[in-house]
Protein backbone atom coordinates (compact mmCIF):
# COMPACT_ATOMS: atom_id res chain seq x y z
CA UNK A 1 0.00 0.00 0.00
CA UNK A 2 1.31 3.58 -0.71
CA UNK A 3 2.75 5.81 1.69
CA UNK A 4 0.81 8.69 3.55
CA UNK A 5 1.29 11.81 1.56
CA UNK A 6 2.80 13.29 4.61
CA UNK A 7 5.80 10.42 4.57
CA UNK A 8 9.36 11.89 3.95
CA UNK A 9 11.99 10.20 1.76
CA UNK A 10 15.01 11.30 2.70
CA UNK A 11 17.26 8.72 4.65
CA UNK A 12 20.26 11.07 6.81
CA UNK A 13 19.72 13.25 3.76
CA UNK A 14 21.62 17.09 3.42
CA UNK A 15 19.00 18.88 1.64
CA UNK A 16 17.69 18.27 -1.98
CA UNK A 17 20.00 18.88 -4.82
CA UNK A 18 22.33 16.52 -6.75
CA UNK A 19 26.19 17.21 -7.85
CA UNK A 20 27.69 15.81 -11.25
CA UNK A 21 30.99 14.38 -10.05
CA UNK A 22 33.53 12.73 -12.48
CA UNK A 23 36.32 12.04 -9.94
CA UNK A 24 36.73 8.49 -10.54
CA UNK A 25 36.61 8.46 -14.27
CA UNK A 26 40.07 6.59 -14.73
CA UNK A 27 39.55 4.20 -18.25
CA UNK A 28 42.51 1.91 -18.65
CA UNK A 29 43.94 1.88 -22.17
CA UNK A 30 42.47 -1.19 -24.13
CA UNK A 31 39.50 -1.71 -21.82
CA UNK A 32 36.00 -2.78 -23.10
CA UNK A 33 32.70 -1.40 -22.69
CA UNK A 34 29.95 -3.29 -20.47
CA UNK A 35 26.61 -4.39 -21.98
CA UNK A 36 27.53 -1.84 -24.91
CA UNK A 37 26.62 1.31 -22.51
CA UNK A 38 29.08 4.46 -23.12
CA UNK A 39 28.28 5.33 -18.97
CA UNK A 40 26.78 4.06 -16.34
CA UNK A 41 25.06 6.61 -13.82
CA UNK A 42 25.66 6.16 -10.42
CA UNK A 43 24.36 8.21 -7.46
CA UNK A 44 25.02 7.92 -3.72
CA UNK A 45 25.24 10.86 -0.86
CA UNK A 46 27.92 12.52 0.77
CA UNK A 47 27.76 10.80 3.97
CA UNK A 48 30.20 8.56 5.51
CA UNK A 49 27.08 5.71 5.69
CA UNK A 50 27.77 5.54 1.83
CA UNK A 51 31.48 5.16 2.19
CA UNK A 52 31.61 2.15 -0.41
CA UNK A 53 30.20 4.56 -2.38
CA UNK A 54 33.10 7.37 -1.28
CA UNK A 55 35.91 4.71 -1.50
CA UNK A 56 34.86 3.02 -4.47
CA UNK A 57 34.95 6.47 -6.32
CA UNK A 58 37.78 7.78 -5.02
CA UNK A 59 39.98 4.50 -5.54
CA UNK A 60 38.28 3.85 -8.95
CA UNK A 61 36.79 0.45 -8.31
CA UNK A 62 33.66 1.00 -10.10
CA UNK A 63 35.74 2.06 -13.35
CA UNK A 64 38.08 -0.51 -12.96
CA UNK A 65 34.73 -2.82 -13.21
CA UNK A 66 33.10 -0.91 -15.81
CA UNK A 67 35.82 -1.74 -18.44
CA UNK A 68 35.86 1.37 -21.05
CA UNK A 69 31.94 2.04 -19.66
CA UNK A 70 32.08 5.63 -17.83
CA UNK A 71 31.57 5.38 -14.27
CA UNK A 72 29.57 8.83 -13.97
CA UNK A 73 28.84 9.93 -10.23
CA UNK A 74 25.76 12.21 -8.63
CA UNK A 75 26.41 13.07 -5.49
CA UNK A 76 22.60 13.68 -3.22
CA UNK A 77 21.75 15.54 -0.57
CA UNK A 78 18.46 13.80 0.59
CA UNK A 79 16.68 10.50 -0.26
CA UNK A 80 13.21 12.30 -2.49
CA UNK A 81 15.92 13.33 -5.39
CA UNK A 82 17.64 10.52 -5.68
CA UNK A 83 14.11 8.81 -5.90
CA UNK A 84 13.27 11.15 -8.64
CA UNK A 85 16.66 10.41 -10.32
CA UNK A 86 16.41 6.82 -10.74
CA UNK A 87 12.63 6.79 -11.97
CA UNK A 88 13.38 9.56 -14.43
CA UNK A 89 16.28 7.26 -15.66
CA UNK A 90 18.88 10.25 -14.85
CA UNK A 91 20.37 7.65 -12.23
CA UNK A 92 21.12 3.97 -13.32
CA UNK A 93 22.34 2.77 -9.31
CA UNK A 94 21.90 4.35 -6.45
CA UNK A 95 22.91 4.03 -2.73
CA UNK A 96 20.15 4.93 -0.37
CA UNK A 97 18.67 4.47 2.98
CA UNK A 98 16.41 2.08 4.25
CA UNK A 99 13.13 4.61 4.36
CA UNK A 100 13.46 5.85 0.75
CA UNK A 101 13.96 2.95 -0.63
CA UNK A 102 10.27 1.55 0.54
CA UNK A 103 8.64 4.23 0.25
CA UNK A 104 10.05 4.41 -3.41
CA UNK A 105 8.97 1.17 -3.83
CA UNK A 106 5.38 1.40 -2.22
CA UNK A 107 5.03 4.27 -4.01
CA UNK A 108 5.57 3.13 -7.64
CA UNK A 109 3.23 -0.04 -6.18
CA UNK A 110 6.41 -1.97 -6.93
CA UNK A 111 7.60 -0.78 -9.70
CA UNK A 112 10.28 1.87 -9.91
CA UNK A 113 13.24 0.09 -7.42
CA UNK A 114 14.69 -3.35 -6.30
CA UNK A 115 17.29 -3.15 -3.83
CA UNK A 116 20.24 -5.56 -4.80
CA UNK A 117 22.69 -5.57 -2.27
CA UNK A 118 23.52 -4.28 0.77
CA UNK A 119 26.48 -1.31 1.95
CA UNK A 120 26.63 -0.39 5.01
CA UNK A 121 25.23 -0.99 8.95
CA UNK A 122 25.16 1.09 12.12
CA UNK A 123 26.47 4.66 12.21
CA UNK A 124 23.17 6.19 14.32
CA UNK A 125 23.23 7.39 17.80
CA UNK A 126 21.49 9.40 20.39
CA UNK A 127 23.49 12.72 21.10
CA UNK A 128 22.77 14.72 24.33
CA UNK A 129 23.77 17.76 25.80
CA UNK A 130 25.48 15.99 29.38
CA UNK A 131 23.52 19.47 31.48
CA UNK A 132 20.54 18.81 30.49
CA UNK A 133 20.18 14.86 30.35
CA UNK A 134 22.15 12.57 31.90
CA UNK A 135 20.18 9.31 31.97
CA UNK A 136 17.53 7.90 29.66
CA UNK A 137 15.07 8.82 31.69
CA UNK A 138 15.54 12.33 31.29
CA UNK A 139 14.76 11.98 27.20
CA UNK A 140 11.25 12.73 28.69
CA UNK A 141 10.23 16.48 28.37
CA UNK A 142 12.95 17.54 26.36
CA UNK A 143 13.84 18.53 22.64
CA UNK A 144 15.22 15.92 20.12
CA UNK A 145 16.11 16.47 16.59
CA UNK A 146 15.91 13.87 13.88
CA UNK A 147 16.58 14.68 10.33
CA UNK A 148 13.60 14.73 8.84
CA UNK A 149 9.56 13.61 9.47
CA UNK A 150 9.31 9.60 8.60
CA UNK A 151 12.83 9.42 7.92
CA UNK A 152 15.06 6.56 8.77
CA UNK A 153 16.46 8.08 11.84
CA UNK A 154 13.38 9.77 12.89
CA UNK A 155 11.30 6.42 12.82
CA UNK A 156 13.56 4.44 15.12
CA UNK A 157 13.55 7.43 17.61
CA UNK A 158 9.74 7.38 17.50
CA UNK A 159 9.99 3.74 18.20
CA UNK A 160 12.29 4.01 20.79
CA UNK A 161 9.97 6.75 22.53
CA UNK A 162 6.85 3.98 22.32
CA UNK A 163 8.93 1.62 23.95
CA UNK A 164 9.60 3.78 26.65
CA UNK A 165 6.27 4.06 27.39
CA UNK A 166 6.12 8.15 26.21
CA UNK A 167 3.49 9.08 23.57
CA UNK A 168 4.27 11.42 21.14
CA UNK A 169 2.16 12.48 17.73
CA UNK A 170 4.57 11.43 15.15
CA UNK A 171 3.40 14.15 12.74
CA UNK A 172 3.68 16.80 14.57
CA UNK A 173 6.27 15.78 16.89
CA UNK A 174 4.56 17.05 19.90
CA UNK A 175 3.87 14.96 23.06
CA UNK A 176 6.29 13.53 26.01
CA UNK A 177 8.83 14.17 24.18
CA UNK A 178 9.11 17.11 21.64
CA UNK A 179 10.63 15.73 18.16
CA UNK A 180 12.43 18.38 16.07
CA UNK A 181 12.84 17.83 12.45
CA UNK A 182 16.05 19.46 11.70
CA UNK A 183 18.65 19.07 8.60
CA UNK A 184 21.69 17.26 9.30
CA UNK A 185 23.77 20.01 8.24
CA UNK A 186 22.28 22.69 10.40
CA UNK A 187 21.68 20.33 13.86
CA UNK A 188 24.78 21.13 15.21
CA UNK A 189 24.10 24.97 15.11
CA UNK A 190 20.66 24.30 16.49
CA UNK A 191 22.63 22.52 19.07
CA UNK A 192 25.08 24.98 19.64
CA UNK A 193 22.31 27.55 20.38
CA UNK A 194 20.31 25.36 22.41
CA UNK A 195 17.10 25.04 20.41
CA UNK A 196 17.95 21.44 20.79
CA UNK A 197 18.57 19.16 23.91
CA UNK A 198 19.84 16.39 21.71
CA UNK A 199 19.54 14.50 18.47
CA UNK A 200 19.03 11.01 17.20
CA UNK A 201 21.45 10.89 13.74
CA UNK A 202 23.91 9.57 11.91
CA UNK A 203 27.32 9.59 11.07
CA UNK A 204 29.20 12.10 10.72
CA UNK A 205 26.45 14.94 12.29
CA UNK A 206 26.81 12.50 15.75
CA UNK A 207 30.56 12.65 15.94
CA UNK A 208 29.82 16.97 14.99
CA UNK A 209 27.65 17.06 17.88
CA UNK A 210 30.13 15.15 20.26
CA UNK A 211 32.82 17.99 19.08
CA UNK A 212 30.25 20.12 20.30
CA UNK A 213 29.84 19.36 23.95
CA UNK A 214 27.39 16.84 23.26
CA UNK A 215 27.80 12.97 24.91
CA UNK A 216 26.68 9.86 23.26
CA UNK A 217 23.68 8.57 25.32
CA UNK A 218 22.36 5.99 23.01
CA UNK A 219 24.02 3.75 19.72
CA UNK A 220 21.33 2.42 18.23
CA UNK A 221 23.52 -0.71 16.67
CA UNK A 222 23.33 -1.45 21.11
CA UNK A 223 19.33 -2.30 20.00
CA UNK A 224 19.20 -4.61 17.48
CA UNK A 225 20.11 -8.14 17.35
CA UNK A 226 23.84 -9.12 17.06
CA UNK A 227 24.23 -5.25 16.99
CA UNK A 228 23.26 -4.38 13.08
CA UNK A 229 21.20 -2.94 11.38
CA UNK A 230 20.65 -1.60 7.58
CA UNK A 231 21.50 2.23 7.19
CA UNK A 232 22.38 2.21 3.63
CA UNK A 233 21.83 -0.49 0.50
CA UNK A 234 22.31 -0.43 -3.24
CA UNK A 235 19.26 0.04 -5.27
CA UNK A 236 18.95 -0.06 -9.01
CA UNK A 237 15.88 1.36 -11.23
CA UNK A 238 13.63 -1.92 -12.65
CA UNK A 239 14.60 -0.95 -16.07
CA UNK A 240 17.99 -0.44 -16.20
CA UNK A 241 17.86 -4.05 -13.98
CA UNK A 242 16.58 -5.52 -17.23
CA UNK A 243 18.02 -4.54 -19.86
CA UNK A 244 21.66 -3.92 -18.41
CA UNK A 245 22.26 -7.16 -16.11
CA UNK A 246 26.02 -7.19 -16.58
CA UNK A 247 26.98 -3.59 -15.96
CA UNK A 248 24.86 -4.17 -12.90
CA UNK A 249 26.54 -7.43 -11.95
CA UNK A 250 29.96 -5.35 -12.50
CA UNK A 251 28.93 -2.62 -10.14
CA UNK A 252 28.05 -4.87 -7.62
CA UNK A 253 31.67 -7.05 -8.43
CA UNK A 254 32.86 -3.32 -7.72
CA UNK A 255 31.53 -3.08 -4.62
CA UNK A 256 32.03 -6.19 -3.39
CA UNK A 257 35.76 -5.48 -4.13
CA UNK A 258 35.38 -2.02 -2.05
CA UNK A 259 33.84 -3.26 1.02
CA UNK A 260 37.25 -6.26 1.25
CA UNK A 261 39.41 -3.72 0.58
CA UNK A 262 37.92 -1.31 3.33
CA UNK A 263 37.91 -3.72 5.56
CA UNK A 264 41.82 -4.44 4.68
CA UNK A 265 42.74 -1.36 5.07
CA UNK A 266 40.40 0.81 7.30
CA UNK A 267 43.18 3.26 7.82
CA UNK A 268 43.02 4.22 4.28
CA UNK A 269 40.03 3.79 3.63
CA UNK A 270 39.23 6.44 6.24
CA UNK A 271 41.40 9.06 4.56
CA UNK A 272 39.99 7.87 1.22
CA UNK A 273 36.17 8.47 2.29
CA UNK A 274 37.35 11.48 3.67
CA UNK A 275 38.68 12.90 0.20
CA UNK A 276 36.04 11.80 -1.50
CA UNK A 277 33.76 13.91 1.00
CA UNK A 278 36.32 17.33 0.03
CA UNK A 279 36.32 15.95 -3.26
CA UNK A 280 32.15 16.16 -3.28
CA UNK A 281 31.44 19.11 -0.66
CA UNK A 282 34.18 21.11 -1.27
CA UNK A 283 35.47 20.23 2.51
CA UNK A 284 37.01 17.39 4.51
CA UNK A 285 36.05 16.53 7.82
CA UNK A 286 38.32 17.12 10.73
CA UNK A 287 39.82 14.15 12.62
CA UNK A 288 38.15 14.29 15.66
CA UNK A 289 34.93 13.94 13.72
CA UNK A 290 36.13 11.71 10.97
CA UNK A 291 37.59 9.28 13.84
CA UNK A 292 35.23 8.16 15.90
CA UNK A 293 32.25 8.40 13.14
CA UNK A 294 34.20 6.03 10.77
CA UNK A 295 34.54 3.89 13.79
CA UNK A 296 31.08 3.17 14.31
CA UNK A 297 30.44 1.95 10.63
CA UNK A 298 30.50 -1.20 9.20
CA UNK A 299 30.78 -1.75 5.63
CA UNK A 300 28.74 -5.19 4.79
CA UNK A 301 27.59 -6.66 1.13
CA UNK A 302 24.44 -8.09 3.78
CA UNK A 303 21.43 -6.47 2.89
CA UNK A 304 20.50 -7.56 6.41
CA UNK A 305 16.47 -7.31 4.93
CA UNK A 306 15.17 -8.87 7.88
CA UNK A 307 15.81 -5.16 9.98
CA UNK A 308 14.15 -3.53 6.95
CA UNK A 309 11.57 -4.97 7.18
CA UNK A 310 11.61 -4.64 11.14
CA UNK A 311 11.53 -0.95 10.02
CA UNK A 312 9.29 -0.76 7.84
CA UNK A 313 6.78 -2.22 10.58
CA UNK A 314 8.09 0.46 13.12
CA UNK A 315 7.19 3.15 10.66
CA UNK A 316 3.73 1.35 10.35
CA UNK A 317 3.46 1.53 13.86
CA UNK A 318 4.17 5.04 14.07
CA UNK A 319 1.56 5.89 12.03
CA UNK A 320 3.91 7.13 9.69
CA UNK A 321 3.48 4.25 7.05
CA UNK A 322 0.16 1.93 6.05
CA UNK A 323 1.24 -1.21 6.58
CA UNK A 324 3.23 -2.44 3.23
CA UNK A 325 3.76 -4.54 0.82
CA UNK A 326 7.18 -5.06 0.12
CA UNK A 327 7.38 -8.76 -1.54
CA UNK A 328 9.62 -8.02 -4.36
CA UNK A 329 11.85 -5.46 -3.29
CA UNK A 330 15.02 -7.01 -3.27
CA UNK A 331 16.63 -9.01 -5.97
CA UNK A 332 20.02 -10.51 -4.93
CA UNK A 333 20.53 -13.10 -7.24
CA UNK A 334 23.17 -10.63 -8.90
CA UNK A 335 25.08 -10.46 -5.85
CA UNK A 336 24.83 -13.91 -4.69
CA UNK A 337 26.10 -14.49 -8.19
CA UNK A 338 29.22 -12.38 -7.66
CA UNK A 339 29.74 -13.68 -3.48
CA UNK A 340 29.79 -17.45 -4.82
CA UNK A 341 32.44 -16.57 -7.83
CA UNK A 342 34.37 -15.23 -5.06
CA UNK A 343 34.18 -18.07 -2.65
CA UNK A 344 31.81 -15.89 -0.22
CA UNK A 345 28.54 -17.06 1.57
CA UNK A 346 25.31 -15.62 0.22
CA UNK A 347 23.01 -13.18 1.50
CA UNK A 348 19.31 -13.98 2.39
CA UNK A 349 16.28 -11.76 0.92
CA UNK A 350 14.12 -12.38 4.59
CA UNK A 351 11.20 -13.97 1.96
CA UNK A 352 10.81 -10.32 0.52
CA UNK A 353 12.98 -10.97 -2.56
CA UNK A 354 11.40 -11.45 -6.36
CA UNK A 355 9.40 -14.22 -7.45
Amino acid sequence: MAALPLLALAACGYGSEAKDDHAGARIAAGAEKTDGLDSVRIGYFGNLTHATALVGNQKGFFQKALGATRADYQVFNAGPSEIEALNSGSVDIGWLGPSPAINGYTRSNGKNLRIIGGSASGGVKLVVNPEKIKSLKDVEGKRIATPQLGNTQDVAFLNWVAEQGWKVDAQSGRGDVSVVRTDNKVTPDAYRAGSVDGAWVPEPTASKLVAEGGKVLLDESSLWPGGKFVITNIVVSQKFLREHPKAVEAVLRASVDTNAWINAHPDEAKAAANRQLGVDSGKELPGDVLDPAWRSIRVTDDPLAATLRTEARDAAEAGLLEDPELKGIYDLAPLNKVLEAKGESTVDDAGLGVG
